[in-house]
C-alpha cells in the first residue's frame, strides 16, 4: 500500500551541499543520499503493505489521528510561546526590583528587617555573592562551579535570558561589576535547540540557569528550593520508615502473643501439678 501524498521527493537533495564539491562529487553524493532515501522509504511501505487489509484500514485511521494530535501540538508551542513573551514582561518589573536590592542600588523598604545602621556600619552593601550562592546551592551547576569560576562569579550582579529571533533557543547573559578577571561587563552565552519537537537543549546548564536559578534566585540563595528528586526522596524516606514501624509493632505484638502462650502453659502444668497432689493427699 503505497499513499501518494507520503512519496519522498528528492528533487532538492543536492542544492544544500557545499559548493565546494566538484561536480562530480556532488552527483555522486547526491545519488548516495536518494538511494539511501528510497530504501528508507521502501522498508516503510513494505512493512505496511505485509499488514492484514483490516489492520492497514486501522493504521490508516491511526496515522490521521497522529496527524491531528501533531496540528494541535504545533498550536500548543505557538501559544505557548505567546504566554512565555507576555509572562515575560510581567516578570521583568520584579527581576528589576530584586536587581536594586541585590545590588543595593535601593534600600528594602518598610516591611523589610534590616536595621540600616548596622548594615552601613558594617560597610555591607545590597546582598554580597547573592548570585554565586545560589548557584552553588543547585546540584547541576555546583558539579561545573570550580574555584577559579567562584572567583569570578562573586562579581556577578545579574542573570538575564531572551529567546532568539528563531525561537529555537535562548541567550543568558552574565552582568559583572569591574573585576580583575576579564574587562568584559557582560559575558553571553547561546543555547539552541537540537529537537524543536521534543525541546531539547543541547546544554542542560543553561536551561537550569533559565529555569530555575533566575526565577527562583532568591529561594536558591536561602537554600529553600529543594530538587524534585530530593522531595521523592524524601517521601520514601517517610514510606520506609512506617514499614519500619508497622514491623516493630507486627513484631512486639507476636511476641506478646508467644508470651501468653507461653505463661498459659506454665499455668495449665501447675493446675495439673497441683490436681495430682490432691490427689496423693
Amino acid at each position: 500500500m503505497s499513499d501518494q501524498n507520503d512519496q519522498v521527493d528528492t528533487a532538492d537533495v543536492g542544492s544544500d551541499l557545499p559548493a565546494a564539491l566538484s561536480a562530480e562529487d556532488r552527483a555522486d553524493l547526491v545519488n548516495v543520499i536518494k538511494n539511501k532515501l528510497r530504501d528508507l522509504a521502501r522498508d516503510h511501505y513494505g512493512f505496511l503493505d505485509t499488514l492484514p487489509p483490516n489492520i492497514r484500514i486501522r493504521v490508516d485511521v491511526l496515522r490521521k489521528i497522529q496527524s491531528q494530535y501533531n496540528e494541535l501540538e504545533a498550536q500548543f508551542l505557538e501559544e505557548r510561546a505567546a504566554l512565555e513573551v507576555k509572562f515575560h514582561k510581567l516578570y521583568e518589573p520584579l527581576y528589576n526590583k530584586r536587581y536594586e536590592i541585590v545590588n543595593g542600588v535601593v534600600e528594602a523598604g518598610d516591611e523589610s528587617t534590616v536595621d540600616k545602621e548596622t548594615n552601613e556600619s558594617a560597610g555591607d552593601k545590597g546582598v554580597p555573592h547573592f548570585w554565586l550562592l545560589a548557584m552553588k546551592n543547585n546540584e547541576i551547576l555546583a558539579k561545573d562551579i570550580t574555584e577559579r569560576d567562584e572567583d569570578a562569579l562573586q562579581y556577578l550582579k545579574d542573570v538575564k535570558w531572551s529567546r532568539l529571533d528563531d525561537a529555537k533557543g535562548f541567550k543568558l547573559e552574565f552582568f559583572f561589576n569591574t573585576n580583575p578577571y576579564f574587562s568584559n561587563s557582560v559575558l553571553t552565552n547561546t543555547y539552541h535547540m537540537i529537537s524543536e519537537d521534543e525541546h531539547i537543549l543541547e546544554n542542560a546548564i543553561g536551561s537550569t540557569i533559565r529555569e530555575k536559578i533566575i526565577s527562583h534566585a532568591v529561594s536558591w540563595f536561602t537554600g529553600e528550593a529543594v530538587p524534585i528528586d530530593e522531595e521523592e526522596e524524601g517521601d520514601d524516606n517517610e514510606e520506609e520508615e512506617e514499614e519500619e514501624e508497622e514491623e516493630e509493632e507486627d513484631y512486639v505484638e507476636e511476641n506478646d502473643e508467644e508470651e501468653d502462650d507461653e505463661n498459659e502453659n506454665e499455668n495449665e502444668k501447675g493446675d495439673k501439678k497441683n490436681v495430682k497432689n490432691t490427689g496423693e493427699v
